[in-house]
């Protein structure tokens, strides 16, 4: 498993930059003013900064820019870097400038002489973030040395207590991008729930239904995705109880198909391999839990995924299959690729009928389609209250984390319709994200407010996004938390 780099805060003290070792940041702002270290390491350099802020290509650099000089003279680091930086900055930009240091030395360890920065937490958060790296399955990963960052601040001790629970959600973003990023033969339904488990080390209540339950309550829609699998599929519950006494909760909901062939409807063997991160809505809740309880939210919250693998035999579900769901509905099952939809519905239904929650957020990588309507930049959002939605898409700005809302309505329910059934698990190619999300919003009760997050695009990405490298981005933890923290904790 990844770790969290060893990072801490420290008194600032300029004079002691001669001596640091390893690599040494100093703020410059965008206008050229150097603070009390930067004029220190100028002067050691014999006025190196001064030349470059003198240079006419200085004045190009943005906010967050990172500058480097390597071995620089009359220095006992390895590196200098220049990080150009306003007085003022908000939260974004912190966090942005802290992942763009590390990104400029990744893997080594940090000194950032950040002075007086109001926002050193949220520089620091950043840097947790990007700090990230998954090589667990590679043979020379304990040959790899610890990092460790320190921040020099004025105010160091506000700084730390600012930066703990942030550093919790960092956690948590980790945790996710692990769970991502496993691979399939690592990462079973029988491990995820292990790991679950696990969880309640940390104060979270755990329970695992196994699929004598999940027959006995009826998930014949979630059962039927996982029943061409030697892979037992089951369903994870994670409590957490932080507010008042009695409160409804808020339900969390994740698809956590560990492995997605298609089953019948087989994928195409390029790009199959991708498929371990199908189980990404799964990760999300998962991170998200494991923040609120060690950041202690004040909030009640339970998160529920259905992990389950999707494989052909000669007892997968067939193309044409008739399903009943833990609702009561019947589901004729066109294609065995839409299996996703499958799952979320008994754990959504299951999760109204248990926890009678004060809403629900279900998350998944659900469609291809949303990929094609917004790429890699936003996840999906759809929602049946206003509410709920605008406080998260508010949440999911302040957190620097894409997603945008997309209609819902009468004539996209229409294509789910079917001949022998109460409806098909597909509607066809139009609009094939808003559809999947008219299939889950059958299972949402009258007035009950419910918003669903299709992450396909934004749960693993090919290159490096500005918070994390190559691969499992930990999307929607932040955005989650953030909302959490803003809208559903006590007073």
């Amino acid at each position: 498993m990844s770790t969290m780099p060893a990072l801490r805060f420290a008194d600032y003290d300029p004079k002691a930059v001669s001596g640091m070792t390893g690599h040494v940041v100093v703020l410059v702002t965008p206008e050229g003013v150097m603070d009390q270290a930067a004029r220190s390491a100028n002067r050691l350099t014999k006025g190196s900064l001064a030349r470059l802020i003198a240079a006419p290509e200085f004045a190009k650099h943005k906010t967050g820019t990172v500058i480097t000089l390597g071995w620089p003279t009359g220095m006992a680091a390895e590196a200098l870097h220049v990080l150009v930086l306003p007085r003022r900055i908000t939260p974004v930009e912190a966090r942005q400038a802290g992942a763009k240091l590390v990104a400029a030395a990744p893997g080594k360890s940090m000194t950032v002489m950040a002075g007086s920065i109001p926002k050193a937490a949220e520089l620091a958060m950043g840097m947790a973030l990007r700090s990230y790296g998954f090589d667990n399955h590679k043979s020379q990963a304990e040959d790899r040395p610890e990092t460790e960052i320190t921040i020099a601040h004025k105010a160091h001790s506000e700084m730390a207590a600012a930066f703990a629970p942030l550093a919790a959600v960092a956690e948590g973003v980790h945790m996710t991008r692990d769970l991502v990023n496993e691979p399939a033969n690592v990462l079973t339904t029988s491990e995820f729930a292990r790991r679950i488990e696990d969880m309640a080390q940390i104060g979270l209540e755990i329970e695992i239904l196994e699929e004598v339950q999940l027959e006995e309550l009826g998930m014949g829609a979630l059962l039927c995705v996982g029943q061409g699998s030697d892979s037992p599929s089951k369903v994870a519950i994670m409590t957490w109880n932080g507010g008042s006494e009695g409160a409804a909760p808020l339900a969390l909901v994740g698809k956590g198909v560990v492995f997605d062939t298609g089953g019948i409807s087989l994928k195409p063997a390029a790009g199959m391999e991708e498929m371990t991160m199908d189980m990404g809505g799964a990760g999300v809740v998962v991170g998200t839990m494991k923040a609120l309880a060690l950041r202690k939210a004040r909030a009640n919250v339970v998160g529920l995924v259905g992990l389950v693998e999707n494989m052909p035999s000669g007892n997968a579900t067939r193309p044409g299959d008739v399903v009943t769901s833990m609702k009561g509905d019947t589901i004729e099952v066109i294609n065995t690729d839409a299996e996703g939809r499958l799952v979320l519905c008994d754990v959504l239904w299951y999760a109204q009928e248990r926890f009678k929650p004060c809403g629900v957020i279900d998350l998944a990588t659900l469609t291809g389609a949303v990929i094609i309507g917004l790429g890699h930049e936003n996840a999906g959002v759809f929602s049946n209250d206003d509410p709920l939605c605008n406080g998260f898409l508010k949440s999911a700005q302040a957190m620097d984390e894409g997603a945008w809302r997309l209609p819902l309505g009468q004539g996209y329910d229409d294509q789910l319709k079917s001949r022998i059934a109460d409806m098909k698990n597909v509607g066809g190619r139009p609009a094939g994200s808003i559809t999947a999300a008219q299939f889950l919003k059958r299972f949402i009760k009258d007035d009950m407010p419910w918003m669903h997050l299709d992450i396909a695009g934004v749960a693993l990405l090919k290159s490096a996004s500005a918070y994390a490298p190559k691969g499992a981005t930990g999307w929607g933890v932040m955005a989650l938390d953030r909302l959490v923290q803003d809208k559903f904790e006590a007073e």
